[in-house]
């Protein structure tokens, strides 16, 4: 079994390689062959939480195992086990946060190239932690975006996210406000933890991929940017019981639509695109899959 280290894990795992293999994943799920189920989520003292996240194809089944601890550094632990399907032998241990980082930020890279009315523009980024940053390189080298504002609640964290798109050679702005962003931007991820919302407004044909609020009582995007727009998510059985951005906007899930679908249609109309993720193990199962296959080059 190979053990592989951070570093390790993200050298497997380029973001537009991934979010190639996250279409492929959905493809063979919308034909019955993966199983995944929903994730578990146990409710820990503190405020923490134990996810259980486990899918198969058959040829691997992955199991991650995750802790998110709000008040500590890092706040997410995890690891993801990858075994072959028919015999149990465990092929590889990755390193789970980083697998984390990396395939959140491909399925919204999947979802931008599929959905955004404009992909080319410029990018706001809410949030200056792992997923900021993951995002801007997803994007970066997936859409070639090379213009892009940070916002944080630290300017100090803003400032280091901006210094670090400027290092890979990008325009980058750290911004004490969101106001001037909204303006230009074209791209806007919302990648915080906050509880409450942050996104009161977007331009008319923004793409706006929400994936920091994974609990049915944190928000990032205000009710009112949520019923402007057309809404979309990496699943609906998980953004049905986890999405608080849009059951606190208490939206027709009518009007819903799975990445998983939206794949198999046209682009669509203009207007606001609201992409929301919660995360599922069918995202650590593609991550996994194009590892295993890279490790047997």
């Amino acid at each position: 079994m190979r053990i592989l280290s951070a570093e390790e894990t993200a050298a497997l795992l380029p973001y537009p390689a991934l979010a190639e293999s996250i279409a492929r994943v959905l493809a063979d799920h919308a034909r019955g062959q993966i199983t995944a189920p929903e994730r578990l989520v146990v409710p820990l003292a503190g405020g923490a939480t134990l996810l259980l996240m486990p899918a198969a194809d058959p040829s691997i089944t992955v199991t991650k195992l995750v802790t998110v601890h709000p008040q500590q550094h890092p706040s997410v632990r995890a690891e993801v086990w990858v075994m072959r399907t028919d015999t149990g032998e465990r092929l590889a241990l990755l390193e789970g946060s980083v697998v984390t980082a990396r395939r959140t930020a491909a399925v919204s890279l999947l979802a931008a190239q599929t959905l955004a009315p404009n992909p080319t523009g410029p990018l706001l980024i809410i949030g200056a932690g792992t997923q900021g940053r993951s995002h801007l390189e997803a994007f970066q080298e997936g859409l070639g975006t090379d213009k892009v504002y940070v916002y944080s609640r630290s300017f100090e964290h803003s400032e280091a996210l901006a210094s670090y798109a400027r290092q890979r050679r990008m325009l980058a702005q750290a911004i004490a406000s969101l106001e001037p962003a909204l303006h230009e931007a074209s791209l806007i991820v919302c990648a915080t933890t906050s509880r409450t919302p942050i996104l009161f407004q977007a331009p008319p044909d923004a793409f706006i991929a929400a994936v920091g609020a994974y609990q049915p009582n944190m928000a990032e995007v205000a009710p009112e940017v949520v019923h402007q727009a057309q809404l979309f998510v990496d699943t609906l059985e998980g953004a049905r019981s986890e999405a608080g951005d849009l059951l606190q906007a208490q939206i027709d899930w009518s009007q819903v639509q799975s990445l998983e679908s939206a794949l198999q249609q046209t682009r669509p109309k203009a207007g606001i695109v609201l992409f929301k993720s919660v995360g599922h193990a069918l995202w650590d199962l593609a991550a996994a899959r194009l590892v295993t296959q890279r490790l047997s080059k």
